[in-house]
């Protein structure tokens, strides 16, 4: 049995799984290698790796895990159920692991309007994050494209990086309180639906509209919606937020005992530094857990060649002190 199975290997599931495996516990991780920001062609923010290719990032965490006995699958997790005190995970290829815990960080997925040249353009010159993207598109011809009060927030947000924004509804009229508010900010609305972007190899030229009038743009951010990549959480009965991410207490620890949720599908601060930072916080809280276990239950025995810290049944439940009361 496992003392933890992670599942999805961003920066917090291996953050999460590399300072489990310094703590001596039998981890198991499972990654699809499909994240977020996979398209990206750098993440920003996250000190020392500023600019550093995502899919290099992973590479390098997962290198990192080896040294302390962490086991990585290439392989989905299609269910996980209680089994007493345990959860049964089922993979993608058939196979089933018994884990003490299971932390899931598989993120979230962007939901792309349906417009011709969307995806296309995505991660090159379409962004959801004004934080990771919008230096590089400093004092370009922006576009802030959505609906209702979190369009306007986005099209305000971009200001800090270009005096050049305005928003696209997409169809969607824009109420008129917002509109008057973007007005006072020199900032244009137009809310004819959009026929398709127009892009060289995935550098946005121009938003074509169905009127067939078209706007000259460098760059769009985008505010669509979300969903979570796994619906594990809400199988397990993990409460969520009115956004759609998962309810998680300041640890990283859910409504269910045993299951902690960890990164963008938690957090409403999505950046690849504050996951690995949340996989961390949610390994020791595990850990500690394990820790409660194995001193109320005393054992002889000493730790084997594998450096393997010595088996416990775990209860799965956090010690009182360490439980967050406190949920986001």
């Amino acid at each position: 049995m496992f003392d933890v199975v992670v599942i999805g290997g961003g920066p917090a599931g291996l953050s999460a799984a590399l300072m489990l495996g310094r703590c001596r516990r039998r981890v198991l991780l499972c990654d699809l290698g499909e994240p977020r920001n996979r398209r990206s062609r750098a993440l920003h923010g996250y000190l020392t790796r500023d600019g550093i290719a995502p899919r290099e990032l992973n590479d390098l965490g997962r290198r990192e895990l080896a040294a302390y006995d962490v086991e990585f699958r290439s392989v989905g997790v299609i269910d996980a159920r209680p089994i007493g005190n345990s959860y049964r995970v089922t993979l993608a290829n058939g196979g089933e692991e018994d884990a003490r815990f299971v932390l899931i960080a598989t993120g979230v997925v962007d939901d792309l309007p349906g417009v011709s040249g969307f995806d296309a353009c995505y991660g090159r010159s379409v962004f959801h994050c004004p934080y990771c993207d919008g230096w590089e598109w400093r004092d370009r011809r922006l576009a802030a494209f959505g609906a209702g009060a979190e369009a306007v927030g986005l099209a305000l947000g971009l200001k800090t990086w270009s005096a050049d924004v305005i928003v696209l509804t997409n169809g969607v009229p824009l109420d008129r309180r917002l509109h008057t508010g973007l007005a006072r900010h020199l900032i244009d609305v137009r809310t004819t639906r959009a026929d398709r972007l127009e892009h060289d190899d995935g550098a946005l030229r121009a938003i074509v509209f169905e009127d067939a009038t078209t706007l000259e743009r460098d760059a769009l951010f985008f505010t669509t919606g979300q969903h979570p990549q796994s619906h594990l959480a809400v199988r397990l009965g993990c409460e969520l937020t009115a956004r759609g991410t998962v309810k998680t207490g300041s640890l990283s620890d859910t409504n269910v005992r045993g299951v902690f949720v960890a990164g963008d599908a938690s957090r409403d601060a999505q950046f690849a530094v504050v996951a690995a930072s949340e996989g961390v916080k949610a390994a020791v809280a595990i850990n500690k857990a394990l820790q409660a276990d194995a001193l109320a239950r005393p054992r002889r025995t000493r730790a084997g060649r594998s450096g393997r810290a010595p088996a416990a049944e775990a209860s799965t439940d956090l010690p009182a002190a360490e439980r967050a009361r406190e949920r986001s």
